[in-house]
């Protein structure tokens, strides 16, 4: 349930199932925009993210990448309730990350996607797959994963004591990555985007950001705050380049390897927050 003064009729259900929709057949194509099969921005952001997917689908790595994970493909059923519960229209804001960490989105479907925080506060339900080939040091266990992602935990901890409920944040807000996959090497180190290949990098990235900006129309949002430098200035370059005119920010990255982010990461979002106006939209009454 979005909060407990949410009524049934409001509530949407995650298990309905979405009916599967066209992909983009020609290799040399940009990203389409998204055909409107209808009008809900749950439908079009899903849609932005499938013609996504069949384009990444074409895609290949060299080393160091062995190992390839898309949760928008094993992990869709979980993804898409995320998707149809809290994406409601309207929203101003989108937070963005960057990709899937290992023990959050790439086991729940969801950015930051954290355990605790993704089954006991958003309440997401459904099923969650496996990737077509496993690393045996990072097996997906889907909900039922007992080991917490740090960055997940301390992103969606602090909105839920900012916001009490789900349903004040996703009022205003919501959170998406600009890329869907994630890499690992022979040994199961998580590969971060910046550290693949430049070539293979760019053609990746390329796609991403035409997503992104078709995700942003879709959603209709007036600002964009990607969560650590290389997410803000991703989305600044790609959004800038198309001429999608909003408003690009940026909160530090709480991922642990920052140490900055170690001695105090909400009091450094929630100041930055503040600055930007953001914060007082969020605050409990």
């Amino acid at each position: 349930m979005l909060s407990d003064n949410t009524s049934a009729s409001d509530e949407l259900a995650c298990g309905d199932q979405m009916k599967a929709l066209p992909l983009c057949e020609s290799e040399e194509q940009a990203l389409k925009p998204a055909p409107e099969v209808n009008t809900t921005p749950s439908s079009r952001f899903l849609q932005v993210e499938l013609e996504l997917n069949a384009h990444l689908r074409r895609l290949t790595f060299s080393e160091p990448v062995q190992y390839i994970y898309n949760p928008l493909e094993y992990a869709w059923d979980t993804h898409r309730c995320f998707v149809e519960k809290y994406c409601q229209g309207g929203q101003k804001i989108l937070f963005l990350g960057m990709n899937p960490g290992p023990f959050g989105m790439a086991q729940t479907g969801v950015p930051f996607g954290e355990i605790k925080s993704v089954v006991d506060w958003l309440k997401i339900t459904g099923d969650v797959g496996h990737p077509e080939v496993e690393h045996p040091k990072r097996r997906i266990t889907g909900l039922a994963c007992t080991q917490s992602e740090v960055s997940g935990a301390r992103f969606w901890g602090f909105f839920r004591k900012l916001c009490g409920e789900p349903a004040l944040f996703f009022q205003h807000c919501f959170v998406h990555n600009l890329c869907p996959l994630m890499f690992m090497a022979a040994s199961g180190k998580n590969l971060t985007p910046p550290e693949l290949p430049a070539g293979e990098r760019e053609a990746l990235l390329a796609l991403c950001d035409i997503a992104l900006c078709q995700a942003v129309e879709a959603l209709g949002v007036s600002m964009v705050i990607g969560v650590g430098k290389v997410a803000e200035q991703r989305a600044r370059r790609a959004l800038s380049a198309a001429d999608v005119k909003v408003r690009v920010e940026g909160i530090m990255h709480p991922s642990p390897r920052n140490p900055l982010a170690n001695k105090g990461w909400e009091d450094v979002a929630r100041a930055k927050l503040a600055e930007l106006g953001v914060l007082t939209l969020l605050n409990k009454v």
